[in-house]
């Protein structure tokens, strides 16, 4: 908010450098916004954006009427107090939908705070309670945004110990301008609150959008790498892993999972229990590598997991799995497994282990077999559903 301090004066000065500070942050967070909203065409951007110009609106004439000598109209006062209200109002919306996609309800609640926001502006061409009605009103309904951000915005985003941080501290702010302005009181210590508050706001808003964004960032990448139904890594960033470690020499194992009559269980249960069924053999494979190696789909019902620490023992955990996967499911997997080798690619680690794993099942399913050169020579053909 532009501050009434005479130019010169040490809180003209102090106003004057949190504003540039503030100033600063914005223009980093408008500038992430734009970035974002330019590949993801968040509306939560446009709605961060438009509050940052009405901040930097508002902050900038800060700026001018701290370090010169031109005075402050009450005019100017009174329609930048309503920019910063108002980009209060747009930075909470903007925070909610970070995180959630507007509804009815958050339509509603946003859309009826906008009407009250508008109730001064109505007063101003059908007068009544004059100037001092406008201030008291608009403190009250600050303290309406404070209590829809808390009982409504709060419950539903991530973050909720920065947002109340964040909440509190604007509270603190209109307290003592209230306190300021109809108690009389003009203390140092509320004097500078009211000037440094705003700067220590703005930057938890920076630290939610910074996380936010990375959480987000996150989220891509691990989509793009990981299996949509299983959330095992998908084929193409396993084999990638796969023939990096084998260039840097490392002595992997190859584990190779089929699990066993899953046509027959599509066919005369459905998609859906099938899935359920797939997800919850890829949860034991997860659990099973997750602290010696990393697993994977390569597509349909066959998965795969790779193990990178020399001391785990690869039949032990093979075995492991499909011990469990018999227990704790309504289906069996027939199990490959295959260690690397001098001489041999990535690509030919994988073909051994489900050499092996056909092994398993074309003798009886439900086994683990590992890999042997000698008995793979022959021409195989899978049975579809196998």
């Amino acid at each position: 908010m532009i501050t009434p301090y005479a130019s010169g004066s040490s809180f003209a000065v102090q106003a004057g450098i949190a504003s540039a500070c503030s100033l600063y942050i914005i223009l980093i967070m408008t500038l992430m916004c734009l970035i974002m909203f330019s590949k993801q065409r968040k509306k939560a951007y446009l709605s961060m954006i438009a509050a940052f110009l009405f901040i930097m609106t508002y902050e900038g004439l800060n700026i001018h009427f701290a370090f010169s000598e031109a005075k402050l109209q009450s005019s100017i006062y009174s329609w930048t107090a309503d920019l910063q209200i108002f980009s209060f109002l747009l930075l909470n919306l903007s925070v909610y939908q970070l995180y959630r996609r507007m509804n009815k309800a958050s339509y509603t609640i946003f859309f009826v705070l906008v009407l009250l926001f508008l109730v001064p502006m109505i007063s101003a061409i059908i007068p009544f309670g004059g100037a001092s009605w406008k201030k008291l009103y608009l403190d009250v309904y600050q303290l309406g945004i404070l209590y829809v951000g808390i009982s409504f915005i709060s419950l539903r985003i991530g973050q909720r110990g920065k947002y109340f941080a964040g909440i509190s501290m604007y509270f603190a702010y209109i307290a003592l301008g209230m306190l300021s302005r109809y108690a009389g009181q003009h203390d140092v210590w509320i004097e500078e609150a009211l000037i440094w508050i705003p700067l220590a706001y703005y930057t938890v808003i920076f630290f939610i959008l910074f996380e936010r964004i990375v959480e987000l960032m996150q989220s891509i990448y691990r989509s793009s790498i990981t299996d949509g139904l299983t959330n095992l890594y998908n084929r193409r960033f396993f084999t990638k892993q796969l023939n990096r470690y084998v260039e840097q020499g490392v002595k992997v194992s190859m584990i190779f999972c089929d699990i066993d009559n899953f046509k027959k269980l599509n066919d005369t249960q459905g998609h859906h229990r099938a899935d359920l069924v797939l997800k919850q053999v890829a949860a034991i494979i997860e659990e099973e590598v997750s602290e010696v190696g990393l697993s994977g789909r390569f597509g349909g019902e066959e998965l795969v997991a790779l193990v990178v620490d020399k001391r785990a023992k690869v039949a032990q955990i093979a075995e492991r799995i499909r011990a469990r996967v018999a227990e704790e499911t309504i289906v069996t997997i027939s199990v490959g497994y295959s260690s690397l080798r001098k001489n041999i690619t990535g690509e030919e680690l994988v073909s051994q282990a489900d050499q092996a794993m056909y092994h398993s099942k074309t003798t009886g399913k439900n086994k683990v077999s590992p890999y042997r050169a000698s008995s793979s020579k022959k021409e195989k053909t899978k049975e579809t559903g196998a």
